[in-house]
């Protein structure tokens, strides 16, 4: 029942990503390999190549290349051949893994995880999920590759031409002309280049006396009054409750500028320049106060679960864009090293003689190759339109297959020299068969023994890089950046704190899981298992 579920959701899966595409559709996940293809422009065609499949312009290839092989993944479970089955190894290797509490636990949470980084501009985003226009119009801003223009949920002038901001737009529910409802992510900002403005506090006011925003105590330090845009308009400093010392004021076009003191609990006119009286400046904004937290704001200020960094960006909406920016470095990085190296290794160890010779030759100077000092100058020499995050993982990728080559060529001169091989080779195999349906399967232990920490190589790998700012362009998320700007503003502890947290927490459930994994395959342990 479980192999016909997978297989109908791989096919579902094909399915809903080739229509999305056609139709100018983004769906959570589904829709990244045409994402991708979009980012790089090596990953998609002309569209004079196959019209049918054009979007945008362009073929996006590989896309169509990973919907295709998800459909044929579906198809092979669907019809599954009746004798296959799971080897008696494996399932004692999967039954000694669920014995490791702490290897499960981990498991379950990293798959929670990769369920969220799935989820996509359902968990954050500046795009509203639904909206229901005045009209009774439902709309789908975040599900559609292009931008809805304004003029669609009401707005007229520059508002119309351009898109909404739908934060605002909710803000306008139940307004003359306003939506009838706004549904936005759980973390309304972009993870990447979304500026927030600076966040405020209402501070209460009693008699004479301004009170904090729990209404508790006396507030001491600065206030703002407001203009109706927002805006500061005037900032007075306050001690316990009461004005006290200086108090300016200016207007956005910086033609009227006020500033005053309070002696003996009186306002005295310092200085004041502007077309109309004092009274009437004043009078621009209301008489409520606010704290305004200016970046980076502390948490749970404006909004932002985990405050802002020095940018303006929220944090807990730049630690989802890093966890996606890891997940598909992972998805891109893993399945081509370890495609090289599993290659490699096997003819090396097969074939042995010369080819190992040279090939060995050749992983020694490599191997000498500073890893992340030859990534930093590749990528600062490359031009601007090249740099990114598929050319810094294809730098990794060129020089990461070492290590697992050896291990391999080590796996694979163990198992040639068993007698099944040589009784293959006397019957007549040639080195593919032999390779692939004997070598192979038995080097499945190493592949998944070293997976989860390659997984943790490309998070860290990815992290140092955006920390020394040789890594991914501003345009995508990041740890390292994250991390970066926390340590230039140790005033703020919750930035480097909140990236540092997540960086800690994802590294070590996957190496709980990757010891538990050694553990399970480990062979000495398997003989005595009972």
């Amino acid at each position: 029942m479980k192999r016909i579920l997978t297989a109908c959701l791989l096919i579902a899966a094909a399915l809903l990503g080739s229509l999305a595409e056609l139709h100018g559709w983004l769906f959570p996940t589904i829709s990244w390999p045409f994402t991708a293809a979009r980012q790089l422009g090596l990953l998609s065609c002309p569209a004079d190549v196959c019209p049918a499949l054009a979007a945008d312009g362009r073929v996006q290839w590989f896309g169509w290349v990973v919907m295709l092989l998800l459909a044929l993944a579906g198809v092979a479970l669907l019809f599954k051949p009746k004798g296959w089955r799971v080897s008696p190894q494996s399932l004692r290797v999967l039954a000694r893994f669920r014995s490791s509490r702490l290897g499960v636990i981990s498991w379950w949470a990293l798959a929670g995880l990769l369920l969220v980084a799935g989820a996509d501009q359902i968990v954050a985003g500046k795009r509203a999920l639904a909206v229901i226009s005045q009209d009774g119009t439902w709309r789908f801003p975040a599900f559609r590759r292009h931008m809805l223009p304004g003029s669609l949920f009401g707005l007229t002038g520059n508002d119309g031409a351009a898109e909404p901001d739908y934060r605002k737009l909710h803000q306008a529910l139940g307004r003359p002309g306003g939506p009838q409802l706004v549904i936005l992510p759980l973390i309304p900002w972009e993870p990447a280049g979304d500026t927030a403005p600076f966040p405020k506090d209402k501070l209460i006011a009693r008699g004479q006396r301004l009170y904090s925003a729990d209404a508790s105590t006396p507030y001491d330090g600065p206030a703002c009054r407001l203009y109706p845009d927002g805006s500061v308009h005037l900032r007075i400093r306050y001690r316990d409750g009461l004005p006290d010392g200086y108090v300016q004021g200016w207007s956005p076009d910086r033609r009227e500028v006020y500033s005053a003191s309070w002696q003996h609990g009186k306002l005295v006119q310092e200085t004041y320049k502007g077309t109309d009286s004092v009274a009437h400046f004043l009078q621009q904004s209301n008489t409520d106060h606010y704290l305004i937290h200016y970046h980076p704001a502390p948490p749970m200020s404006g909004g932002h679960l985990l405050g802002t960094d020095s940018r303006g960006q929220d944090i807990a909406a730049t630690l989802f864009g890093g966890l996606q920016v890891n997940v598909k470095a992972a998805l891109f990085y893993l399945p081509l090293v370890y495609g090289i190296g599993l290659c490699i290794g096997m003819l090396m160890g097969y074939w042995g003689g010369l080819f190992d010779l040279i090939i060995q030759r050749v992983i020694e100077i490599l191997s000498q190759l500073p890893f992340l000092f030859v990534i930093m100058t590749v990528t600062d020499l490359a031009p601007p339109g090249v740099r990114g995050m598929p050319v810094t993982l294809l730098l990794m990728a060129l020089l990461g297959w070492m290590p697992i080559t050896y291990l391999v060529r080590t796996g694979a001169l163990r198992e040639k020299a068993r007698d099944y091989v040589s009784a293959a080779r006397i019957m007549g195999a040639g080195t593919p068969h032999i390779i692939l349906r004997h070598l192979l399967p038995g080097l499945t232990g190493i592949v998944v023994t070293l997976l989860p920490f390659s997984f943790a190589f490309v998070i860290l790998s990815l992290t140092s890089l955006d920390y020394l700012g040789f890594g991914l362009p501003d345009t995508c998320a990041s740890w390292g950046r994250l991390l970066n700007d926390g340590l230039a503003h140790l005033s703020s502890p919750w930035i480097a704190s909140a990236a540092v947290a997540a960086l800690v927490f994802i590294l070590l459930l996957i190496t709980f899981i990757g010891e538990s994994v050694r553990e399970a395959t480990n062979p000495r342990r398997l003989t005595h298992y009972e």
